[in-house]
């Protein structure tokens, strides 16, 4: 199938785009649901214990970090050696994969079940809600293996040509979790624990899955025994890779550390409360931005590589429009449906109060979201990772670190809620600047392919 037959050449941007994005927007919404559970029914614990759930988002983070070190290391790597049609290799990078993350999983779990304490209390805890937070992470950490190898695995799930696999792997976690939280956290009166318990047992049922796939299933490849064996030069291959997302998703922890921290100093355990409802809402609200993003990615690529530069412009733009139609959408319901939307979480008038008034400030810029992120993920596609990378890095940690520390000292509790809109604007108008001139460059390629074509047909 050449450029001129390929679905990616020839089919409708727009039919092209839904096709490719729905998988995608369901992959990101079921994620985004496993979190946003667990806050909707901790809340109805009060504000502490909301509060509690919240301080372990770094520890979270840390954990989904290293698994996509391996994970999307392993399944960038395992793309190339299938490419290359060289199956035994691809397989034994699966085997050493699932290896590296057990052994890093088991590292994380040891490591945070010795210093839980010292570490929660960097991340912003109290007297008040360290109870709230390591009864929370103790029974996590338990069963970090699995979510490690759940993580990690369902990655090379979806690069050996499964993407509908993958989804079923997250919808099943998910839809376990829903059930049950209420189960362990009411109806067995467990409380926070009884929440930690619902995530274990759907991480453990979800690794049991993805296992079950490469060794019984209809996989394209095998987990063998004989490639469990771990190899320094397999863990290189996939290091080197890996080690892109594994930053990105440290630098996010650590950006956390700094809100919560003062979050803590100026607003005490009820902010950092309020960011975790700010939280659930944000990242509800952008998983389908990211999800439209992912699908256009593949189209871009394929166009741009195929030099059909005005597929390329029709895709960034009919992205561009439905990301910013969502995002619109988002600032519409958070800034006029605020409170209905955090009673949903909490019926504390204390929490209601902090996340109303948070929710409006952090989350005032929302508009311009969908453009910065769709365009930070159009240079990814065009094969331009650094300018990707540091674009995607200037909204989260480039300006927003800098802001986290400067604006609280001037503003206190409002300055720290004004650092995220005040980063999201100043690098909204970065990658305008970059975008521009990368467009007028890709027009310049347009003419010079046109240019070139009708060169080629004059002198037939």
């Amino acid at each position: 199938m050449n450029n001129h037959t390929d679905p990616l050449g020839v089919m409708p941007v727009g039919k092209l785009l839904l096709k490719f994005s729905i998988p995608a927007i369901i992959g990101v919404m079921v994620n985004s649901i496993y979190t946003l559970v667990d806050r909707l029914y901790v809340g109805r614990l009060g504000a502490l214990a909301m509060t509690g759930i919240g301080l372990n988002f770094p520890f979270m983070s840390l954990i989904t970090a290293f698994s996509f070190f391996i994970g999307v290391g392993a399944s960038a790597m395992i793309s190339i050696r299938l490419g290359q049609n060289r199956k035994e290799d691809a397989e034994k990078i699966l085997g050493n994969s699932f290896s590296f993350l057990a052994i890093l999983m088991i590292l994380v779990s040891f490591f945070g079940l010795m210093f839980k304490v010292p570490i929660l209390n960097l991340f912003g805890a109290s007297n008040a809600t360290i109870g709230y937070a390591s009864d929370y992470i103790t029974i996590i950490l338990y069963g970090t293996i699995f979510q490690g190898i759940a993580l990690g695995l369902n990655n090379i799930i979806r690069a050996e040509g499964n993407p509908t696999k993958s989804m079923l792997t997250m919808l099943l976690g998910t839809v376990l979790n829903i059930i049950l939280d209420p189960i362990f956290i009411f109806s067995f009166d467990m409380g926070i624990k009884g929440a930690a318990w619902a995530t274990l047992i759907s991480q453990l049922v979800s690794s049991a899955w993805v296992i079950a796939h490469f060794v019984k299933g209809n996989s394209t490849l095998k987990l063998r025994m004989k490639n469990l064996v771990p190899s320094w030069r397999a863990f290189k291959e996939v290091a080197s890779i890996g080690l892109s997302p594994f930053v990105m998703q440290i630098a996010a922890t650590a950006v956390a550390i700094l809100m919560n921290t003062g979050l803590k100093t100026y607003g005490g355990d009820i902010a950092i409360g309020a960011m975790t409802v700010i939280n659930s809402v944000m990242i509800f609200f952008y998983m389908p931005v990211i999800g439209i993003a992912q699908g256009a990615q593949p189209i871009i690529g394929f166009n741009y590589g195929a030099k059909q530069y005005k597929r390329v412009r029709e895709t960034l733009k009919l992205e561009m429009i439905i990301a910013t139609a969502i995002c619109v959408f988002a600032f519409l319901c958070t800034q006029f449906l605020t409170v209905p939307i955090i009673k949903a979480f909490s019926s504390e008038t204390t929490l209601i109060q902090a996340a109303s008034y948070g929710m409006r400030i952090m989350l005032m810029m929302t508009p311009l979201i969908g453009f910065q992120m769709v365009s930070s993920q159009y240079f990814q596609a065009i094969g331009k990772a650094k300018k990707a990378t540091i674009l995607g890095l200037l909204r989260q940690v480039i300006l927003l670190v800098p802001l986290l520390v400067i604006m609280p000292h001037l503003f206190q509790l409002t300055g720290v809620w004004m650092a995220s809109p005040i980063a999201d604007f100043i690098s909204c108008s970065i990658t305008g600047i970059v975008l521009f001139r990368e467009l007028k460059q890709l027009g310049k390629m347009e003419i010079s392919s046109k240019g070139k074509t009708l060169v080629s047909y004059q002198s037939l």
